[in-house]
């Protein structure tokens, strides 16, 4: 391979032509000239993204072990909403240099969120309900506009741009309020328009309500200080007076660490209220804030910028347009979702999925966006690389994740079945892409179509396998049982793209002096695989469709959230399941042994405890199990272990289908664009790599997904780790010395709440033949203690339960788990 072969490395070859990219400023400006004045400072990006999403992911797992609950998260998202975000808006609005603004770009991201905000707001009117369509379309419109400017946005266009173009970061201050004190407004108002409706007081007349969402605007802090700030730019001269600049600063300052730690606590449990029914709507508006919104911002400064006389710094404005336009969804739009009790499930779920997406959408665009002066034949080169280094990682997040899936023995089961053809399709295109790595660049021809057909039959079968099980989950919720045979599925997810590589096989031409396996069959394979990607688009999104316009949705999400229900723990055939809760018998018809389970004696209790314990609980039946089960006999147990199989974990696969439907639907416009459009830019480009990283990257979404595996992986993990750490101490009593919260809740609750909790929660339930045992679901005990005001929030109330726990109140059944906000059963020690 020479490096003279420039023309077989473009796009331009699948249309049958020899040309290179255009990717010069202009005619007569050196290349040498514009490599030396890059406009960005790629160096520093990854640093700066990982600052960001290291204090999120910190966040994130302050609020998962529960060290900072939902309830103790707000004070601090007032203090970032209410006090350090305000005085940073006010003093940048002050310190704000109008001079330097180049006005065009501001226009340009104005009507290209305007633009985005009435296409959502639009569509969103027409194909919603019209019971709740108001409210949507402001929600929506609002999610697909209002962007993380200041805790995401900003610490990222400070690392690219602060040594080349600082001015750019003022931006930031000026674009802000364009969403918070013009496009806000207008969501709000179709909210309060569903609120009016809902209400049913057609006496408030339309001028109130409009009268309401200005007054509510202008009370909001953020818009006050903006307009505060804009007045004392010009009042003080740009400049903070002393007395106060340490104060401001001292607010200001705060904001960075605190807002991106207050977002990693919201993202606490979000994914769970993902349902079936918003899967649509998530997809769709998640296309609109990554996909369309950068595209159009870009578009607009291209289109309104004339004014620049350097090119350069044309195309610079141009890219931060772009860039600005991935920048996820701000959390604030879910306080606003709260507010109005409307759309919490889409609006927080999308919020945590556009920010993790945003991320590698970021990285990657920033990173082609500074090799403008490369030459094709090293652009080629760097896209092949990209796909080599992500097809590596993803092989070994693959070799995890397989092997869970058969040691868990989900494989067996539906849809999972057809998820360990997606992985091992996933597998395949990983071994083929790092085996076409070495096989493009030799002599041998029949060693590069082997290659090329493992890797293009699997890639196409990654493409269609996400439609396929969508299709299977539709039809398991209208059947338990497949209609169509799942082996019918696996010959279609597999033999659908074995036929379309042979087909271009026999009669597709091989282009001359192409590495890039995408384009190896030039325009013939790029019609193939729109069409294999059309197809799995259809079947996916019609099945998505389906699932959320199916009348099963409703009690689909009651079901996942809350399995309180015994009866469906268990299967039809289990031996157990027709006398688990059968009346209990009298005392004389048997003895006090448990014939099944192997009680031990029950662990004692302080004497405190015991005090108040004595005259609140009732007394122990004959016949009952007194401690934990130490059998895997017991029907309890085998319950608890029926539900972790027998968990179809649908909001994952769908997670799964939602997302790699974006992926195809990025797929589907770069084989369109190129189709249609014989000079692609850069732009594509962009396009093409994150297209490599989506195909190859599979594995990785797949692994965090399904490689950390609850009860095979996580829950073991955690007893060995507690048992390690913490293993001498467990030998001795934990009640003799037990800290002095531990025992005040435990008597607190023996003392005025047990009696009343045994006899709301507390079911008797069969654990062997001839015996029986008091017990309750972690989950009820959750309920119970928000209810009394016990617990302000679930996290509370899992605290307040594991301190019961570490009491000595109660305990599970089996004595094997923490206390958890889950259908696992648990009982108080008498």
């Amino acid at each position: 391979m020479t490096a003279d072969n420039t023309g077989g490395m473009t796009m331009m070859e699948a249309q049958g032509t020899t040309s290179s990219f255009n990717l010069s400023y202009g005619e007569n400006e050196d290349p040498e000239t514009s490599v030396a004045s890059s406009s960005m400072s790629i160096d520093k990006l990854l640093p700066a993204l990982l600052e960001c999403f290291g204090i999120i992911l910190c966040g994130y797992i302050a609020g998962r072990a529960n060290i900072i609950t939902s309830t103790q998260a707000k004070g601090l998202g007032n203090f970032v909403s209410k006090f350090a975000l305000p005085a940073l808006l006010f003093k940048n609005m002050v310190l704000l240099d109008f001079g330097n603004v180049i006005w065009p770009f501001l226009w340009s991201i104005l009507i290209a969120k305007v633009s985005v905000f009435f296409i959502v707001c639009v569509l969103t009117l027409i194909v919603a309900s019209p019971e709740s369509r108001y409210s949507k379309a402001g929600l929506f419109s609002i999610f697909a506009t209002q962007s993380n400017d200041f805790a995401l946005g900003y610490p990222i266009v400070e690392a690219l741009y602060k040594s080349t173009y600082p001015e750019y970061l003022q931006y930031i201050y000026l674009v802000a309020p364009v969403s918070l004190m013009f496009l806000n407004p207008v969501g709000f108002g179709f909210c309060e328009v569903q609120k009016w409706k809902d209400q049913g007081n057609n006496q408030q007349s339309k001028l109130r309500v409009v009268g309401h969402v200005l007054l509510q605007v202008l009370k909001n802090p953020i818009v006050f200080m903006v307009v505060i700030g804009i007045i004392a730019h010009f009042a003080l001269n740009q400049t903070v007076p002393a007395f106060m600049a340490e104060f401001v600063d001292g607010l200001a300052n705060s904001f960075g660490g605190a807002a991106l730690f207050y977002l990693g606590l919201t993202m606490v449990g979000q994914l769970r209220k993902l349902t079936k029914s918003t899967v649509v709507t998530l997809i769709l508006l998640l296309t609109a804030k990554l996909l369309l919104m950068p595209l159009i911002c870009k578009d607009m400064v291209d289109l309104l910028d004339n004014s620049n006389s350097s090119a350069l710094n044309h195309s610079s404005l141009s890219d931060y347009a772009f860039l600005y336009g991935v920048f996820p969804t701000a959390p604030s739009v879910a306080i606003y979702a709260v507010y109005y009790n409307a759309e919490l499930e889409v609006v927080t779920s999308g919020m945590v999925i556009s920010t993790f997406l945003s991320a590698p959408i970021m990285y990657v665009s920033a990173w082609l966006l500074t090799m403008h002066w490369m030459d094709p034949q090293l652009l080629m080169n760097s896209l092949q690389n990209v796909s080599f280094n992500i097809s590596i990682v993803s092989l070994v997040a693959l070799v995890w994740t397989i092997p869970v899936m058969f040691l868990s023995k989900k494989f067996k089961r539906l849809p999972h079945m057809f998820t360990v053809n997606l992985f091992l399709a996933q597998f395949l295109t990983c071994i083929g892409m790092i085996l076409w790595n070495f096989v493009v660049k030799g002599d041998s021809f029949i060693l590069q179509v082997l290659t090329f057909s493992v890797l293009c039959t699997s890639l196409y079968s990654t493409y269609l396998w996400p439609g396929l099980i969508a299709l299977s989950i539709v039809l398991l919720k209208k059947s338990e049982d497949l209609k169509v045979s799942p082996g019918m599925l696996v010959i279609v997810g597999w033999g659908i793209p074995a036929f379309a590589t042979a087909i271009l096989l026999i009669c597709g031409g091989k282009m001359p002096d192409t590495i890039d396996a995408s384009y190896f069959y030039g325009e013939q394979q790029i019609i193939c695989t729109t069409v294999v990607i059309a197809l799995s688009i259809i079947l996916g999104g019609g099945s998505l469709v389906c699932l959320s316009r199916g009348s099963w949705a409703q009690n689909d999400q009651n079901q996942e959230g809350n399995a309180s229900s015994d009866e469906d723990l268990l299967t039809e055939d289990e031996p157990g399941s027709q006398i688990l809760f059968e009346p209990v018998p009298p005392p004389g018809e048997h003895n006090r042994a448990c014939l099944i389970c192997d009680c031990a004696s029950p662990q004692p209790m302080p004497d405190m405890i015991i005090s108040t314990n004595m005259n609140n609980t009732p007394t122990t039946l004959a016949g009952q199990c007194e401690s934990g089960c130490e059998s895997t006999d017991c029907l309890l147990v085998q319950v608890e272990e029926l539900q972790q199989v027998a968990d179809r974990q649908e909001t994952r696969h769908l997670l799964m289908c939602v997302l790699l439907t974006v992926s195809l639907l990025a797929n589907l416009s770069s084989c369109l664009w190129l189709l249609f459009n014989r000079d692609p830019g850069r732009l594509y480009l962009e396009l093409l790599f994150f297209c490599a990283v989506a195909n190859y990257g599979q594995g990785l979404l797949s692994f965090a997904l399904f490689g950390l595996d609850k009860h095979l992986i996580l829950l073991p993990f955690k007893k060995r780790l507690i048992s390690l750490w913490y293993g001498k101490k467990q030998e001795e009593p934990p009640q003799t010395d037990l800290p002095e919260d531990i025992r005040m809740t435990c008597t607190q609750f023996t003392r005025y709440h047990k009696q009343q909790c045994f006899h709301d929660i507390v079911k008797t339930r069969r654990c062997g033949k001839q015996t029986v045992v008091d017990c309750f679901l972690g989950c009820e005990l959750v309920e119970w203690l928000q209810q009394v005001g016990l617990a302000q929030d679930r996290g509370e109330a899992v605290l307040y339960g594991t301190r019961l726990q570490q009491g000595g109140v109660l305990q599970h059944i089996k004595d094997e788990h923490s206390f958890q906000d889950n259908p696992l059963y648990y009982r108080f020690i008498m």
